[in-house]
């Protein structure tokens, strides 16, 4: 499965949602914020949110510090 996410083409075996993307990203625990072909995916949402090859994702990973 090819999905680009924030502008680059990665490739992976077999994913089904953006919650397993997510972790196979090592981003489990993360404020993470996501958007699937435009449209954001709330967090509660993460593991019914389907995903296609060729789908493009944008994913922000909040960073504290001051």
């Amino acid at each position: 499965m090819q999905l680009r996410i924030n502008g680059e083409m990665k490739q992976f075996a077999a994913l089904a949602t953006v919650a397993e993307l997510v972790q196979a990203l090592e981003l489990v625990g993360k404020r993470v914020a996501v958007e699937l072909n435009g449209e954001i995916v709330p967090r509660s949402q993460h593991g019914l949110a389907a995903l296609a090859d060729g789908d493009e994702l944008e994913i922000v990973v909040a960073v504290g510090g001051g």
